[in-house]
């Protein structure tokens, strides 16, 4: 069965490909260079430009399954992470929109449709909500963040009308040392300077990179499933109670402040990363039965430091 898979290469998608491999999928990865990867059994790369179905297309003709997992990170590459300056936002909300017309032009033109369409999405969508609990049925946010995660998801409804089972994947924090938020969080512990961002109320629904990895499958797997799916942890901590956790774990003091007003003069709207929360429930994942391997922020910690 042919999964196709747009950011196959990333944080999550590699992983991803290697849970998918032992099940006998055939998989085939779009990138922009996919001579920079090793040939692997049962993996094929093939080049996308991100914006069109040109070159490729025509593999989503009696594909099992898409997954879409492409879109320019929000918080970038690095530390600190680069302003939202008007370019930027710009990349950042077409990149996602582009390659999501892509793979719903590449469903749109297939003769014999793909049977399931996996879409990556974020829990930046409900925006900033304190101590709100946030299901699969809240309300979406206001915003930068909620406006982009909005335009993404609607960017490849319309397979839905072609009768492709679709499935918005709203992840949280994703917690790996490989990348994304973890590293950042835990540099000023290891210099002895952890401690709460703002006033470290506000809420972070963090997930194992494992326990995403793992949902994806389920998702794709238990097809009568449709619309949004949280995939976050079970049990998501103010900043504060995270700070302690890492504290503890790593053997560092956690009780050192950085002033909400010090991150917005340095980061400017992108602060709202760390200073703004959801506390956000996976409740569809948790009616599905499914098991997460870290129910709790102290166990993924534990194993990923």
């Amino acid at each position: 069965m042919r999964v196709i898979i747009t950011g196959g290469t990333g944080l999550i998608g590699s992983k991803l490909v290697d849970k998918l491999l032992p099940k006998n999928y055939e998989i085939v990865i779009l990138s922009r260079n996919p001579q920079k990867y090793p040939a692997k059994k049962n993996v094929q790369y093939e080049k996308w430009d991100a914006k069109t179905a040109d070159g490729w297309g025509h593999l989503a003709d009696g594909a099992h399954a898409i997954i879409h997992l492409a879109g320019e990170s929000i918080g970038g590459e690095g530390f600190p992470p680069p302003r939202w300056t008007p370019e930027r936002k710009e990349r950042v909300l077409t990149s996602r929109l582009n390659s999501g017309q892509a793979v719903a032009e590449a469903v749109q033109a297939a003769k014999n449709k793909p049977k399931h369409f996996m879409q990556a999405s974020a829990i930046g969508l409900y925006g900033d909500r304190g101590s709100e609990t946030i299901t699969e049925t809240s309300a979406i946010g206001t915003g930068f963040l909620p406006d982009v995660v909005k335009q993404w998801e609607a960017s490849t409804a319309s397979v839905e009308e072609l009768g492709v089972r679709r499935v918005c994947m709203r992840i949280g924090i994703v917690y790996t040392l490989e990348g994304g938020a973890l590293p950042p969080t835990i540099l000023p512990f290891k210099l002895f300077a952890g401690g709460p961002l703002g006033n470290g109320r506000q809420y972070i629904s963090w997930v194992h990179i494992d326990d995403v990895v793992d949902a994806i499958v389920y998702l794709l797997e238990n097809e009568d499933v449709t619309g949004p799916v949280n995939i976050t942890g079970p049990k998501p901590l103010t900043n504060a109670e995270m700070g302690k956790v890492i504290g503890r774990i790593m053997k560092r003091p956690s009780f050192i402040p950085v002033p909400g007003f010090a991150l917005k003069l340095a980061l400017g709207e992108v602060s709202s990363l760390v200073l703004d929360g959801q506390k956000v429930l996976p409740e569809r994942l948790t009616e599905l039965g499914f098991r997460f391997k870290y129910e709790t922020a102290e166990a993924a910690l534990q194993d990923l430091l």
